[in-house]
């Protein structure tokens, strides 16, 4: 029998199974380095024999080029790592909205494989096994084919109040920027905060009384009450960009391009149709007899689905929901094949512009790794706080 001082020693004894594969891990991490460091130094040891110039210095230099939609003011003369931000934040505004979006329909569509309406269920089938398997750079183009010849000229637009729709886009009046507009955004985002908090107290006043409260109503009146109570605040400005109908185009205004239109529709529509089939896959792990004790305690269809089924799918659901978000974002990347400026087509042409190829693909891998790994975070923060706890 050996002793307990010597129990330290055998640890790190060849025979012992953990400092083997302690050994193993640390060789294959340096194998991984060398293989990473030779291709990087063979790459800049040809680029410096073809007299290819290397390096990010570039970013810091005028980029020359327009970039056709853009969040913020952007000047050809303004430098590449400022059209990058542009580009970036193009990707985001399709990414975060198509996001939205595609929950919203993918649930819904999901929903209604369920319901007894057998028109409602075979149309949301059919939407499925439509979509789902055409090709989504199809869709895409599909998509922006029909803005684009479709919809009127921007000489001649179709107007519907202060919005005009023309093969320009969709160009709509937005509020002039000011202190009351700014107060009533901090209003929105505390008031969608009070009522996240008002339905945690409404769900634990139902499952202490059994009385279900408004789960909609409320909380929508909190949010656009501290939302107007904000804009009150900050002087109630009522001054607003209204677009008008130019010579040749429609000037003034906010505006829908008809690229990112098709970008945002295609990809939702697309990804929705993955997404309805995880909602149903994850309704249907859900033993049936929930359902059945939900209708023998007198709730409807609609608030059995939504406060027994749902809650208890999200465990299932969320998981392969978070592949589906991260396609989305990925397939974000075939804008340049309808002229919208995400990050891919800022980098092409500073590609073109500044021959740093190398370099161009490295910040787009940086950007689409970096949201990647930001959504799953979330997603998986969100999965934690929703799986079922065990008592």
């Amino acid at each position: 029998m050996t002793s307990p001082s010597s129990s330290p020693k055998r640890k790190w004894s060849w025979r012992s199974q953990a400092f083997r594969g302690l050994v193993y891990q640390i060789i294959a991490i340096l194998a991984i380095v060398a293989v990473v460091w030779a291709l990087a130094h063979n790459t800049l040891v040809n680029m410096q024999v073809r007299g290819i110039q290397s390096g990010f210095d570039f970013l810091a230099s005028s980029a020359g080029f327009d970039i056709g939609e853009t969040l913020f003011p952007y000047d050809s003369a303004e430098p590449y790592w400022r059209a990058f931000v542009v580009g970036l934040f193009n990707t985001l505004r399709v990414a975060v909205v198509g996001i939205i979006l595609t929950t919203i329909l993918g649930t819904l569509i999901g929903v209604g494989r369920f319901s007894r309406n057998p028109l409602i269920r075979g149309l949301c089938s059919a939407y499925v096994e439509f979509f789902r398997n055409i090709p989504v750079l199809l869709q895409l183009l599909m998509w922006y084919l029909l803005f684009t010849e479709i919809l009127p000229d921007s000489t001649e637009p179709l107007q519907l109040g202060p919005v005009f729709i023309s093969k320009g886009g969709i160009n709509y009046p937005v509020p002039v920027w000011s202190l009351g507009q700014g107060l009533a955004v901090l209003g929105l985002v505390l008031g969608v905060v009070l009522a996240w908090i008002y339905r945690k107290r409404a769900m634990r006043r139902f499952e202490q009384t059994g009385k279900l409260p408004s789960m909609v109503l409320v909380p929508l009146a909190i949010v656009l009450v501290a939302a107007l109570a904000g804009w009150l605040v900050g002087g109630a400005p009522t001054a607003w960009n209204v677009p008008i109908k130019g010579e040749f185009a429609i000037e003034n205004g906010s505006a829908l391009t008809p690229e990112y239109m098709a970008l945002l529709l295609g990809l939702t529509i697309y990804t929705a149709s993955f997404v309805s089939e995880v909602v149903r896959g994850g309704i249907q792990s859900v033993s049936q007899g929930q359902a059945e004790a939900a209708a023998a305690l007198g709730l409807s269809r609609g608030q059995t689905m939504r406060l027994v089924m749902l809650p208890q799918a999200l465990r299932v659901i969320i998981p392969p929901l978070t592949n589906q978000y991260l396609n989305l974002t990925k397939n974000s990347s075939l804008a340049v094949a309808i002229g919208y400026p995400d990050v891919v087509a800022i980098a092409n042409t500073s590609i073109n512009q500044s021959g740093r190829a190398v370099e161009c693909i490295a910040i787009i891998m940086l950007i689409y790794l970096t949201t990647s790994l930001s959504t799953s975070t979330l997603m998986n923060w969100y999965n934690s706080r929703a799986a079922i706890k065990e008592r």
